[in-house]
């Protein structure tokens, strides 16, 4: 099955009680018994929800795994991925990960006992010097969140499987459309699902798909015991959205590369990260392991003024935290994605207060232009 047939026809379709095209939205939470632990595959809504279930069928066809798991937002399946560990153990982190993902770590999640280093996890000898005694996982993004950073899937996961380390993968910014990081050897791939899967800006979820049986008992049970699930309502509106997973992310891209021409010509912007461009320093394993390079860039236009200032003067682009919508969206990770990121750390990572992100959307790209040209000569 092809991939944009996998996206109507993954997982479970329709009803086979009514012969609803739709999979129905069962807002119920708990089930009838016939006896004591006599039950038809449900008893309470916090344990399993037939929509919820549909939901995660599909995102477990989609990116080839296992077992898949919805939960609340992005941040509660990281949470949940993170508590496969023990107190003591230890993971090595991409070093310009989403700034939420930094906080949990080093600000909740470091209360247990789960200790975390940041390496740049595009240079395999960085992840290897990383390496210690009770280190259990390692965790990418790629492409990374600001700086459009590429990690080599397939390279990552070859020490991994060797030094029997769990290899965690957020694919947000690619989504299973693009990438595929469990066919590269990933044990554990996650969505914010809020972004392109979601796609309308109308959700806040997380996805996770495990490779195995035993991370499929061992995830579920955490999300059974701490109960961060998805809604059936909001696992419905995931089902719909990820129907036009493809000919979303394809025209976003189409968008994307027009744009990026536009900004590589004009003098205001000094820096452009995009994995699209031969000239990216990862460009070439981005080209290897993805079929797409995404809706997301970033640049810098030289300083926090000229970039308040294109912000204050874009219509279109709109100024919101979140990405991967049908609207383009624009914002600055310094004050508003990155903010819980110290400032010398933000300043080591080349995260500058001039740097944009932009989140390309599906309006007619020469208004999306004009935009940009009239924000700049702002």
């Amino acid at each position: 099955m092809r991939k944009k047939t996998q996206l109507i026809h993954g997982g479970i379709v329709g009803d086979e009680h009514t012969g609803a095209v739709s999979v129905p939205i069962y807002q119920v939470s708990t089930y009838k018994q016939e006896e004591v632990g006599k039950h038809k595959g449900y008893e309470y809504s916090r344990t399993g929800n037939p929509t919820r279930f549909a939901l995660e069928e599909l995102i477990k066809d989609l990116e080839g795994g296992e077992a898949g798991f919805a939960f609340g937002s992005g941040m509660a399946a990281v949470t949940a991925v993170v508590m496969l560990l023990d107190a003591g153990d230890h993971i090595i982190m991409t070093d310009d990960v989403y700034g939420g993902t930094y906080r949990v770590m080093s600000k909740v999640l470091n209360r247990f006992g789960i200790e975390s280093t940041l390496v740049d996890t595009s240079n395999l000898d960085e992840v290897k010097a990383a390496v210690q005694e009770n280190t259990k996982m390692v965790y990418l993004e790629t492409p990374t969140n600001p700086l459009l950073k590429i990690t080599d899937i397939a390279e990552v996961a070859a020490f991994t499987k060797e030094q029997n380390l769990l290899l965690v993968v957020d694919n947000t910014f690619s989504t299973p459309y693009w990438q595929n990081p469990i066919a590269l050897g990933a044990d554990i791939v996650l969505h914010s699902a809020t972004k392109y899967i979601g796609g309308h800006s109308d959700v806040v979820a997380g996805l996770v798909v495990v490779a195995t049986k035993k991370l499929a008992e061992d995830l579920h049970f955490v999300q059974n015991s701490t109960g961060g699930v998805l809604g059936p309502q909001d696992s419905w509106l995931l089902i719909r959205g990820i129907k036009t997973l493809g000919i979303r992310m394809e025209e976003i891209e189409e968008n994307t590369k027009t744009i990026v021409d536009f900004l590589q010509e004009h003098p205001l912007v000094s820096t452009i990260y995009y994995p699209g461009l031969e000239s990216h320093v990862g460009h070439e394993v981005a080209k290897k392991q993805a079929t797409g390079f995404g809706g997301m860039v970033s640049f810098d236009v030289g300083s926090k003024e000229k970039a308040e200032q294109v912000l204050r003067s874009t219509k279109y682009f709109t100024l919101a935290e979140s990405l991967g919508a049908v609207e383009s969206l624009i914002s600055l990770p310094a004050q508003m994605t990155h903010a819980s990121i110290p400032a010398e750390r933000r300043a080591e990572l080349g995260i500058t207060d001039g740097l944009v992100r932009i989140s390309v959307g599906l309006e007619d790209v020469e208004d999306l232009i004009e935009d940009l040209k009239h924000a700049f000569e702002a």
